[in-house]
């Protein structure tokens, strides 16, 4: 351990157990998978991002070593540590200094945000230089005057390759369209057993997989359509899941834009039919429900359900509308004057 600290010292790095972990030290070959929680600070104690509290949740990083991480003084460091362990790291300038880029990236994420959002198409090194905005005070006063830092790691899990699934952007091309079926045959589970969330996040996962695919493709091209094709029906079992959930606005959204591009799908009728009502949209509801019947005829009996209950809903909101007037413009007859001055 001493020989260790004294290479990492030699590396401008000075490490500090907290808590000792268990076991013996990983190899930590490429490929490996760390999941582990951080705590990013200033050397005078300011704390910069914590993974327990980001985005109002605790999530711990999850990294593949040998991915080229930009960050990549949190990979020499991992190495040094055992499952369980908790340190302290304490690193030059020269191992932060693209800190602040990374950071964007982790805030992004944890706000459901594109992780690239707000930067330039061009190399970390030349965006430290320049005078961009990070949109974070903090990291654009880390970013014009660099320093060291301090990452405090607990080291949660080491997985070995091949005893995980990749994440979706460490996959090659083959290997997402080989994942997609199966996590399509994931979701399908979790729907039937009634765990619609976990089952929307898989749907989610597998749209990810293939728009990642056919943002490579000319659009209306052979390639962008057969993926397109192959995103649709992912695209109305997740908006199935949202109508559940009740994110209706999200649903007329997608429901809409397969049907600017496939204007017989009975089924994204259906679904933004259903979205309609749920929100007061009479109008637009009706014309769609008639358009599944014009469609789909055999599915008259399940659109004049929908319509029922949707009239029904219509009837309790204006019964309980009438109810809140009368109420607001009725008085007590009997109730004593109440004297004014002018």
């Amino acid at each position: 351990m001493e020989e260790l600290a004294t290479k990492l010292l030699a590396e401008g790095i000075q490490k500090k157990v907290v808590s000792p972990g268990k076991g013996d030290l990983s190899t930590f070959p490429d490929g490996t998978k760390v999941i582990f929680h951080y705590r990013s600070s200033l050397c005078d104690g300011t704390v910069l991002d914590d993974s327990r509290t980001m985005g109002g949740r605790s999530k711990p990083m999850e990294l593949i070593l040998g991915k080229k991480f930009k960050l990549a003084v949190w990979e020499r460091v991992i190495a040094t540590m055992r499952e369980g362990e908790v340190a302290d790291f304490t690193c030059d300038v020269k191992h932060t200094a693209l800190y602040p880029l990374v950071s964007q990236s982790l805030r992004n994420i944890s706000a459901g945000k594109d992780p690239l959002e707000g930067q330039r198409h061009c190399c970390g090194i030349a965006q430290i230089h320049s005078h961009h905005s990070l949109g974070h005070c903090d990291l654009d006063k880390l970013q014009a005057n660099p320093q060291p830092l301090v990452f405090t790691l607990e080291l949660m899990e080491v997985l070995t390759p091949g005893s995980f699934r990749l994440d979706i952007w460490a996959m090659t091309d083959d290997e997402k369209l080989e994942v997609v079926p199966q996590i399509h045959v994931e979701g399908n589970a979790l729907y039937k057993k009634g765990d619609v969330k976990e089952a929307a996040e898989k749907y989610h996962n597998a749209i990810a997989c293939l728009k990642n695919l056919q943002m490579k493709e000319r659009p209306g091209d052979e390639g962008w359509i057969k993926l397109d094709l192959m995103i649709t029906p992912l695209m109305l079992n997740y908006c199935q899941c949202q109508l559940i959930q009740g994110q209706y606005y999200e649903v007329l959204d997608h429901c809409s834009s397969i049907l600017s591009k496939y204007e017989d799908n009975v089924k994204a009728y259906f679904k933004r039919a259903k979205a309609h009502a749920a929100v007061w949209n009479e109008t637009e509801a009706r014309a769609d429900f008639a358009k599944v019947v014009e469609l789909d005829p055999s599915l008259g009996s399940s659109v004049a359900k929908e319509l029922r209950a949707m009239e029904e809903r219509i009837r309790s909101k204006e019964k309980e509308e009438k109810g809140r007037y009368k109420s607001l413009f009725s008085y007590d007859s009997n109730a004593p004057a109440t004297a004014t001055t002018g």
